[in-house]
């Protein structure tokens, strides 16, 4: 007889073109079991993808609505969906050989209890088992001091995740992300040495490099290249394998308000302290490319270049009188990072997230999509 716990653990009894469907004693489970039917026009669709490769991944967040059915397929080797789930890109997905992730976030406060991660962990593999997911991305980005209960079940989490994915789906990818440096950024001072141990790989957030801003309140770069590219020199002197980094990248800026501007054109931003810092780059407004690309042409002074930082950025008169100053990444900044992936033996590249560009028909808009794609080749 089909008992609940079974259902929960192996919901579908698969052939190679097969799905039937568990019988459950209760309208929950049967709900549960209900989501495991295969929602492609194909069943193979729904197998999950095993491709492996050493050094071509290209990493892509997605956050919801239908701006992926314009992504260049062609290069995308993992999806990782922080939106809605959507059955209709699960099934395009893996029609292109592309792994699908969830997402996993939870308290670590919550985890610090093993019974407590073991039932989120369960829950979390039931989750891809229902939704035909190929692994899960972990997102977790609370401060934790070194040594604490939660620095301990934090790398525990990472390590179980990992062992209970590799088990229960064989083949499937378990990354985390970390943020831009290892150097307790933003209080989270993690054991990342032992999470790449753990898992499969490392995604590592090379933009909101702003959060902490110790000097002067002023807006700068998102990511400036050489505080970038020397962040992996820290992550690497942690002896954490190259082939288990992904450089993540921004396809967005910061619009920041100027409370002065300087005639070289340094733009005074508000205090706004976040984690031990007085200032941090929450004085400003995240804005997509796509947006972005609108506005520097109507902008006060077109597009600039900051050499120190190797980035781009804009000034712009707001509605009430105000001067705004907008740092963002481009095919010209974003091109040297990729070279340095390539050189220096990272697993790949990635971006935070895919739905930032304009991927309407008009001409400019599809050739500048185009190039930011491309820019993740390294020009």
């Amino acid at each position: 007889a089909w008992t609940p716990s079974h259902c929960s653990s192996q919901l579908v009894v698969r052939t190679m073109s097969v799905f039937l469907l568990s019988v459950c004693w209760t309208l929950a489970w049967a709900s549960l079991c209900a989501a495991a039917v295969c929602p492609c026009e194909r069943a193979e669709l729904c197998e999950h993808i095993l491709s492996w490769c050493l050094f071509c991944q290209v990493f892509v967040f997605d956050v919801g609505g239908n701006t992926w059915k314009s992504y260049n397929w062609s290069m995308v080797t993992t999806l990782a969906v922080f939106g809605k789930y959507d059955a209709d890109l699960m099934c395009y997905a893996h029609s292109k050989g592309v792994r699908v992730v969830l997402k996993g976030d939870v308290p670590l406060s919550y985890v610090v209890d093993p019974k407590n991660r073991t039932m989120w962990i369960t829950e979390k593999v039931n989750l891809a088992k229902t939704q035909f997911m190929d692994g899960i991305n972990i997102d977790i980005e609370q401060p934790v001091e070194e040594g604490s209960p939660e620095y301990h079940a934090l790398t525990a989490l990472v390590k179980e995740t990992t062992e209970a994915f590799h088990r229960e789906i064989p083949g499937s990818q378990v990354s985390f992300d970390v943020a831009w440096s290892p150097n307790c950024i933003d209080k989270r001072c993690y054991d990342y040495a032992a999470i790449a141990d753990s898992c499969d790989l490392l995604f590592v957030m090379s933009y909101d490099e702003q959060s902490q801003i110790m000097g002067d309140c002023i807006a700068i770069a998102n990511a400036p290249l050489s505080q970038t590219l020397n962040a992996y020199d820290q992550y690497l002197n942690l002896k954490i394998d190259p082939k288990k980094l992904i450089m993540g990248l921004p396809w967005y800026g910061y619009d920041y308000p100027c409370l002065s501007i300087s005639q070289e054109g340094i733009c005074t931003i508000d205090k706004v302290p976040f984690r031990g810092a007085p200032c941090s780059d929450a004085a400003g407004k995240q804005k997509t490319y796509k947006w972005i690309m609108k506005q520097v042409n109507v902008s006060l002074s077109g597009r600039l270049w900051d050499k120190n930082q190797q980035a781009p950025y804009f000034n712009y008169e707001a509605a009430n009188g105000q001067i705004h100053q907008v740092w963002y990444d481009d095919p010209q900044s974003i091109c040297p990072k990729a070279k340095y992936v390539k050189a220096a033996g990272l697993r790949g590249i990635g971006m935070w997230n895919g739905n930032c560009l304009d991927y309407s028909d008009e001409p400019v808009a599809r050739q500048q999509a185009a190039m930011m794609w491309n820019a993740l080749l390294g020009c």
